[in-house]
């Protein structure tokens, strides 16, 4: 048996001792080390996620150490190797895989979200799902999946040098979103309504921030542009109102990008589609290539990373991360770290 967190219902999380999954041929048994917090496990606590059936281990942002594998796996995956964790499923027959799009899989199945996670002492999977570095400093394995669905974000919106972007939100996909652009030569405007968080987006690049609580961020944007508008708006929220505004904030022959999700229905002008002629795009996970480029990213800037880290919880006080992050909503990544 082995331990491992459950959301058992809304607001109530407990260690549960769970059966130690079976090593099949192609797979690989991970011991945990490191778990990153997401939005989407936040809302599972709060009862807001309609994608799981509780109860459910949570936990999709993984990094860990090959304890053991199966028959046919190749040898590089060998025990005491250092792995990120791709998350997601993908069948390859829909059209989306079929077109090389795994990330938006028809039948994606997420870890912690439609099947179980990763918050717990080990877990199986199969290598082909699996990133090694020994390079990255163990916590910052944790960070390359979230991260990556920004940068994944930003390729969609074909951010270039020069371009103006906004981001609306700088949660950890936001950041992933500035952090990509800024990256790339784009001048980045981040909104939020934490100063902490506009705090970390200036340290991480942006040229100028917002204050969404107390500033017109239109008229603001349209300040900072010359009234022109910015070349690619980013909704990183999932709020009506940010979906709306990021079509407001886009400029002429623009383009929109949707990472976020609205949980309510969301009411458009549409005119501004056609007027603007916007390019209008949704954004889903990420795949190999934005895992690559967050790591080489993260190599890049070491230290600076940890700045991305809010707080660090002990595996064995996870049952208290949750409710702390339902009460210090400012923190931008809570990690559980588990000791060898």
């Amino acid at each position: 048996m082995i331990r491992a967190l459950m959301i058992e219902a809304e607001n109530v999380t407990r260690f549960h001792d769970i059966a130690e999954a079976p090593l099949a041929a192609g797979q690989v048994r991970i011991g945990v080390r490191h778990i990153g917090l997401c939005g989407s496990d936040l809302n599972t606590f709060k009862g807001l996620n309609p994608l799981v059936k509780l109860p459910r281990v949570p936990g999709h942002e993984i990094g860990g150490e090959i304890i053991a594998v199966g028959p046919s796996v190749d040898p590089a995956y060998a025990p005491g190797r250092r792995v990120i964790v791709m998350p997601y499923t993908n069948c390859g027959e829909c059209t989306s895989c079929r077109k090389g799009r795994l990330n938006a899989c028809r039948y994606n199945k997420t870890l912690g979200v439609q099947q179980d996670g990763g918050l717990a002492e080990e877990i199986v999977l199969p290598a082909e799902k699996l990133i090694l570095n020994d390079t990255l400093p163990p916590r910052h394995l944790a960070l390359v999946e979230p991260l990556s669905v920004g940068f994944h974000a930003v390729e969609r919106g074909r951010v270039a040098k020069g371009d103006r972007v906004v981001v609306l939100g700088c949660g950890m996909i936001g950041m992933g979103v500035l952090i990509a652009a800024v990256a790339r030569g784009a001048e980045v405007i981040a909104v939020d309504l934490s100063e902490e968080k506009r705090a970390l987006a200036r340290q991480f690049g942006a040229v100028e921030t917002i204050d969404a609580g107390s500033e017109d961020t239109v008229a603001k944007v349209s300040q900072l542009t010359g009234d022109d508008g910015v070349d690619i708006a980013f909704e990183a929220v999932g709020l009506p109102a940010t979906f709306t505004q990021a079509i407001d904030l886009a400029c002429f022959g623009g383009r929109v990008v949707y990472v976020g999700y609205s949980k309510a229905p969301v009411t458009y002008q549409t005119q501004f589609f056609n007027l603007k002629e916007l390019d209008i795009m949704g954004s889903r996970n990420a795949l190999m290539r934005d895992f690559q480029n967050v790591i080489s990213h993260l190599e890049e800037i070491g230290d600076k990373a940890d700045a991305l880290i809010s707080k660090v919880f002990p595996f064995e006080e996870a049952e208290n991360a949750l409710p702390y992050w339902d009460s210090h909503r400012n923190a931008l990544k809570i990690v559980i770290e588990r000791g060898a």
